[in-house]
């Protein structure tokens, strides 16, 4: 390998040390001998110890300590008078100033190479330079010079401006001067910036409304092809001639220099951009023109360019190969017998480069990467596009002459999305063209707008445009593994790689590479589960998933691939969870679990490089936790080559102390003994952590863009992780994909049912039909009445709706109308329990839904309208066909109106009777769809029409009292609803699982909630979230005003008609993603300011609504975010702060803006300025989440509320500040002040599968009593939810809806009844629901009595109910009386004596059983 270390020495040093040069190419083998010695005495002089080549060269920039401006992390700390050139001695030479603005900073060292050779070889010129990084723009000073550059300049050039607030601040300062300017040449942009484009008589002035012949041109490109705009700006350049022809002669010769100053432009050598300076000089520079007056003209070469696509490699005697045979020639034959990579067997990865970067010689980073990769035996091919689509290189290069993949895998390191770049992507076009490549793709992200000095110091990481750009589109292709790898160099502008990472970078490309390659009888596979809150009773946690069956069901696929699972047990989930959860030395019903490895410290210490890190946390390991004194246990169980093991918790959950910590601790000793056993002890081929979700993606660390120092990275380190993560949270699987570095796998929810009816809320339903029949009998129609009033006060639905006084009330005394009221009232009531969503019982992995459970989910689907699609919702269509709108009848429907609430159930019953008649179509006689029957193609459709026959659904209308019905408007909904029924019932979970770890690419999809997009499904595939410049949608933004408008009407009845003046709100990434951006719009809407979309459709800049149009006060709010809305979407915290602040600053009267009315308290108050003063968006710190008090209750660890308010306000009050966006800025007293202002606290429920006792997320973020404890007059906040899971949304108080909860999960034995038919995890999700119960007394104290009382009866004092629980799941069942116990205990629950004591007594029995006695 001496030769290899020779030439990986030489291409380190070809790529950084020629920078000036004219060539970096290495054009034969004797100048690579000279290069390579040269190199290598070096490399002996060094004499590192690593093996990395990229150590025999570089030194990692990020080791010196450097002071950081701007709080780090989102201005670049780079400077644009580095980039400032002035001729030394212009003598009498006319000066031409020159500006140019670009996206990233590869053009630096070519520009300046260029000014400085006209300055020293040109008799005609001199010229002075300066260029601008689009995001230093964004500083104040910065901005300032600019526009003093421009003033002076004679030649703006720009190029990538897709940044929309940066696009505006270049219009701004270009647009006025462009006149005096002698010529604007802007390269691929934002429409408004390409339309300052001027060169003599050519413009774009007009572009996207013009009829030029140019942008004819580039409308047909993109018609005929679905090009971008830089492709058909390329497609321009070689049909130039054609296109010429047709313009005047002084325009053809104007137009011929732009599109020549472009293709010198897109060739980036120095040389180039000298031709494109003299050329733009010397025919459209005043000064310059005047002084060649008799002189002639410099001709100035043809542009020296490289081919559109090619591959590259920076050792080739050939630039670049223009089809892989010549490339694999030169490449197999020559350099790798040279290199020592052996052809036959070697991994082939393919990489794909920006082809500015090459033109421009700034390769190092590239060069880094490869040498990496051959080091470790790898072939690789690197293949590059001139324009911003890589699809057709692709196709073209990664395959072979038979159409087989030649690559094993492949690594983007451009950062982009595939198709499409920075500025408008076609997603369905990548995902396709890499499906049949079928190879996993990594997208790596050089920074771009920060120093690597910058980022380290960055608690946030990444800058955000570019997670936008560079992390979230790519994740809409399929891309996994977000890994920084370079950067640029402060002082030069040029790339460079950063060494551990492009380590690291090489070696998880290789490990995905090896699952392609390894046969599957050696593949070693470690499945993760597990445990939280941690006990025993708990093992196997996964939102809504049956763990251990659905481990059954992975098992068997890997015993049916080929994989060694040894004796693995495959006839039940119970003999798997018995080898897990049992230890056979340990005693019977021990709580112990089975150890798999017991780690010495010694092992640990040598085999985990940062174990003392974890010191300052845990102290010397190995501690207390998975540990034994002298080890630490890794608990699991190996099957074969099948090692399925627990995860470790967090480790301080029931530490007070640490709980309190503002940022969370670093894992502990046995969280971290674990990882290593994986990777170094088991040597996994891959990890697949099971089900939503685990502590790993958690862990402290950048938010976005890891460095080595964070934990998620030095905890998955190299080993490729696959995730199975729940389809409706992709918020949180979008953190694992970023975080940990995890390709994620979407698995079904249970499809939601309506809650139905049960005792008494039944015979309430039953006594309101019955009145129905008999209303009009004066005689038995009021002794109904009485008789529903009195079993609604036994169903505690007095708490809800206004009922006479039991005592006194007397039906037969009151009028008929004010009968209808109450019955209408109540019935509205039980109507909203009944038909109330609940998943019901958990999903097992690979099963797909029931005939049944498809009718349930499609019911959901089609009542919702889908304007954009232009598919009416299928009540609205039925309500037609009667001439009543349906969003009256909702109308009438809350208010309790009979006739309407009569209506409305009927519509529902009609629907759901269409919807089955649909499904019964396909369904088989084991009660499942296996093939979904197409009813609009088929001909005896055809013929049944001509016949004049109804489809079955129309039918099903009819018979349900809806004889009208137009059978044409229906159709729209139920070709959706056949569409959406095959997504339903399609099923890749097991196959998605599979296609990671044999090393395939998994297709991408959304996640979110599929009732509201069921493009979610089918699930089993690698699941991403959205383009966050793309919310909130106008339709999110038309539903939001929608609910504002609700809740001020609540909030002004009950306030005698006065508005308030602050609300506090929750905001979640999750409901963000599945609702475009719907509660975001909320509280844009409450200050009174919209979002606006920029030309490309994104939204990133507010303006404030005049206060006339708006037509009541501005409403004072205060934001708390979680910290996974923080990762996924801090651009839109940034626009939520902007509008506040416009809102703060806005010279309005106090009692008509309370946001600028509580600012001047506040800033006054705190002696900050109004700005500071109006900081309302707060969040954890970055790396941080939650504030720990779910985390406290669900593990019992605190003492008292003042902890867990104290709890919320230390950890939660981190604020963000659009003027220092860099950090995320601890502002414990800003937030006091803002929570004390607060009248009403809110939050939205967006979704029924996950609901407000489902999780702890809710209550964990819950203000409530915090506001309490901080207001003056110590007054309880209202407190509301928008409940939006439906058609007719509405806003609950925060009590009705705990109320709705219980009545529709807890205590419903549809849901609980479902759950235990799961067994052992089924126990654990009652008991987990009634401790979330219990987090609202906590945290808003909301939760009626009733709500324990009626528990407490249906799970201990039914004793055949205890023995259920009690068997299935001891120790959740031991969790569920302590529950009891500790509502009682912090006096949320008022019981008998009786209660308490056989609660006491139940404990102390459960407990002996655990332990064996």
């Amino acid at each position: 390998m001496v030769s290899f270390k020779f030439a990986a020495a030489a291409l380190l040093s070809a790529g950084a040390a020629t920078a000036f040069t004219a060539s970096s190419f290495v054009t034969n083998k004797a100048a690579l001998q000279r290069s390579a010695v040269a190199t290598n005495a070096l490399y002996q002089q060094q004499k590192t110890a690593a093996s990395s080549s990229l150590n025999m060269v570089l030194k990692d920039p990020t080791d010196t300590d450097v002071a950081i401006g701007g709080g780090g992390g989102m201005f670049t700390a780079s400077n644009s008078e580095n980039r400032r050139v002035v001729p030394e001695n212009a003598g009498d030479r006319p000066v031409m100033k020159v500006v140019y603005v670009v996206l990233e900073s590869q053009y630096q060292s070519s520009m300046t190479g260029a000014v400085k050779r006209i300055n020293a070889g040109s008799e005609n010129m001199a010229v002075e330079c300066v260029g601008y990084l689009l995001e230093e723009l964004r500083d104040d000073a910065t901005f300032e010079q600019f526009k003093k550059d421009v003033e002076e300049a004679n030649i703006f050039i720009g190029s990538l401006i897709f940044v929309q607030e940066l696009a505006e601040k270049v219009t701004e300062v270009v647009k006025p001067l462009r006149d005096q300017l002698d010529a604007v040449l802007v390269f691929p942009s934002m429409p408004e910036v390409m339309r300052l484009n001027k060169v003599g008589s050519f413009t774009m002035k007009n572009l996207g409304q013009s009829k030029s012949v140019v942008a004819d041109f580039m409308k047909k490109k993109k018609q005929d092809d679905g090009s971008s705009f830089e492709e058909g700006m390329l497609k321009l350049l070689r049909t130039l001639p054609k296109v010429l022809k047709f313009l005047p002669s002084d325009k053809a010769a104007d137009a011929r220099t732009f599109m020549m100053s472009f293709q010198y432009w897109l060739g980036g050598s120095p040389e180039n951009l000298e031709s494109l300076l003299l050329m733009v000089g010397q025919d459209y520079v005043g000064p310059v023109k005047e002084s060649m007056e008799g002189k002639e003209r410099v001709v100035t070469e043809e542009p020296v360019l490289l081919p559109d696509k090619a591959i590259w490699h920076p050792v080739a005697p050939s630039i670049v190969f223009e089809n892989n045979q010549q490339y694999f020639e030169w490449y197999n034959k020559e350099f790798c017998p040279d290199a020592g990579i052996d052809t036959k067997d070697a991994p082939t990865v393919g990489i794909i480069l920006q082809k500015s970067h090459i033109n421009t010689k700034d390769d190092t980073h590239y060069v880094s990467l490869i040498s990496e990769l051959e080091g470790r035996g790898a072939r690789v091919v690197p293949i590059y596009s001139g324009g911003l689509d890589f699809s057709g290189p692709l196709e073209e290069y990664f395959y072979d002459a038979n159409g087989k993949a030649i690559v094993d895998t492949i690594i983007n390191l451009t950062g982009f999305a595939l198709v499409g770049g920075p500025a408008s992507q076609d997603h369905k076009k990548a995902a396709q063209v890499l499906k049949k490549l079928n190879k996993p793709y990594m997208c790596a992200v050089p920074l771009v707008f920060q120093s690597f000095e910058e980022w380290q110091a960055s608690e946030l990481g990444l800058h955000p445009i570019q997670v936008a750009l560079q992390v979230s589109l790519p994740e809409i292709d399929g891309a996994i593994e977000p890994i920084i790898y370079a950067g640029r160099e402060g002082a030069t502008g040029r790339s460079v790689p950063l060494a551990d990472r492009v380590n690291l970078l090489a070696d998880r490309a290789l490990k995905w590479s090896n699952l392609g390659n390894k046969p599957k009888q050696d593949k070693k596979i470690a499945i993760t589960i597990f445990s939280f809150p941690p006990d025993k009773g708990n093992v196997g946690t996964a939102a809504y998933l049956d763990v251990f069956d659905s481990i059954k069901a992975v098992l068997n696929e890997l015993k049916e691939q080929g994989y060694d699972i040894g004796d693995a047990p495959l006839d039940s989930k119970e003999n798997i969870m018995a080898q897990i959860l049992d230890d056979p030395e340990a005693k019977i019903s021990s709580p112990d679990l089975n150890v798999a490895y017991r780690m010495s410290t010694d092992e640990y210490y040598e085999l985990t490089p940062y174990a003392e890190d974890l010191e300052e946390n845990w102290g010397p390991a190995p501690g207390n936790l998975n540990s034994d004194g002298q080890n630490l246990l890794v608990y699991g169980k190996e099957f074969g080559n099948v090692f399925i093991g627990v995860q470790p918790s967090f480790g301080y959950e029931g530490d007070p102390m640490r709980l309190l910590f503002a940022k969370s601790a670093s894992p502990h000793h046995g969280f971290a003994a674990y990882y290593t056993y994986l990777e170094k002890i088991f040597e996994a081929d891959a990890v697949l952590h099971f089900g939503t979700h685990g502590s790993l993606e958690f862990m402290p660390g950048k938010q976005v863009g890891m460095s080595g120092t964070c934990y998620p990275d030095r905890l998955i380190n190299s080993l490729p992780s696959a995730y199975l993560y729940a389809a409706n949270n992709p918020s949180e699987a979008t953190i694992a994909k970023r975080r940990s570095y995890s390709a994620t796998v979407s698995y079904l929810t249970p499809p939601a049912e309506n809650a139905g009816l049960y005792k008494g809320l039944k015979e309430l339903k039953e006594l309101i039909s019955s009145y129905q029949g008999l209303r009009g009998n004066e005689g038995r129609g009021p002794a109904i009445v009485n008789s529903i009033v009195s079993t609604s006060y036994t169903c505690n639905l007095d708490k809800d709706v206004d009922l006479p006084d039991l005592e006194t009330y007397d039906a037969a005394k009151d009028t008929a109308e004010n009968r209808d009221s109450i019955v209408g009232q109540i019935y509205s009531q039980i109507m909203q329990i009944e038909s109330r969503l609940l998943p019901c019982g958990l999903h097992t992995v690979g099963v797909p839904p029931t005939a049944e459970e498809a009718i349930a989910t499609l019911v959901n689907i089609a009542q919702l309208d889908r304007p954009e699609d232009k598919i009416e919702g299928l009540p609205r269509v039925i309500a037609a066909s009667i001439g009543r709108d349906i969003n009256e009848i909702y109308r009438g429907n809350n208010n309790g109106v009979l006739e309407d609430v009569e209506l409305n159930t009927k519509i529902t019953d009609a629907a759901r009777a269409a919807v089955r008649a649909l499904v019964q179509q396909s369904t088989d006689s084991s009660g499942r769809v296996k093939e979904v029957k197409n009813m609009f193609d088929e001909v005896g459709g055809m013929i049944g029409a001509m016949m004049g026959a109804k489809k079955p659904w129309t039918k099903a209308i009819m018979d349900a009292g809806f004889s009208a019905v137009n059978e044409e408007r229906l159709a729209p909904v139920f070709t959706y609803l056949e569409f959406c029924l095959k997504q339903i019932v399609a099923d890749n979970e097991l196959g998605g699982i599979m296609e990671l770890l044999n090393g395939e690419f998994l297709m991408p999809a959304p996640g979110g909630d599929p009732i509201r997009n069921p493009d979610v499904l089918p699930t089993g595939r690698n699941m991403h979230a959205l383009d966050p410049s793309s919310i909130p949608t106008q339709a999110a933004v038309e539903v939001s005003e929608g609910v504002v408008r609700k809740l001020l009407e609540k909030l002004k009845d009950e306030n005698d008609g006065a508005f308030p003046e602050s609300i506090a709100f929750t905001l979640w990434g999750t409901d963000n993603i599945k609702t475009y951006g719907e509660s975001l719009a909320q509280v844009l809407a409450l200050v009174g300011v919209r979002p606006v979309s920029d030309s490309l459709g994104r939204v990133n800049k507010v303006e404030l609504i005049p206060l006339e149009e708006l037509g009541r006060p501005r409403i004072d709010v205060v934001v708390s975010c979680s910290g996974v809305f923080r990762d996924l979407f801090i651009n839109q915290m940034n626009l939520m702060d902007r509008g506040i602040k416009m809102a703060a600053e806005a010279e309005e009267p106090l009692d008509q803006n309370f946001v600028r009315k509580h600012a001047m308290e506040q800033a006054e108050e705190l002696n900050v300025s109004l700005r500071e003063a109006a900081c309302r968006v707060f969040s954890n710190s970055a790396g941080s989440y939650s504030a720990n008090v779910g985390l406290a209750i669900e593990n019992g660890g605190w003492e008292d509320e003042g902890q867990l308010q104290e709890q919320f306000l230390t950890r939660k009050g981190f604020a963000f500040n659009a003027d220092k966006p860099g950090m995320m800025e601890q502002q414990a007293d800003l937030f006091k002040s803002a929570l004390k202002t607060v009248d009403v606290t809110f939050q939205n429920l967006d979704s029924s599968e996950i609901s407000i006792t489902d999780v702890s997320h809710y209550y964990d973020s819950d203000p409530t009593k915090v506001v309490e404890s901080l207001r003056d007059d110590k007054k309880k906040p209202m407190s509301l939810m928008a409940d939006t899971t439906t058609a007719n949304a509405q806003v609950r108080t925060l009590s009705e809806t705990v109320r709705l909860d219980a009545r529709t999960k807890l205590l419903n034995p549809k849901f609980y009844e479902g759950m235990l038919s799961t067994g052992y995890e089924g126990v654990r999700e009652i008991q987990k629901r009634l401790r979330n119960t219990m987090g609202w007394s906590a945290t808003a104290g909301e939760v009626d009595n009733f709500v324990f009382e009626d528990a407490n009866d249906t799970f201990i004092n039914d004793p055949e109910m205890q023995q259920r629980l009690l068997d299935q799941n001891p120790n959740a069942f031991r969790d569920m009386v302590t529950t009891f116990l500790e509502a009682n205990g912090r006096g949320y629950w008022d019981t008998s004596e009786e209660n308490i004591e056989r609660l006491q007594e139940l404990y102390a029995e459960v407990e002996d059983r655990i332990e064996g006695v």
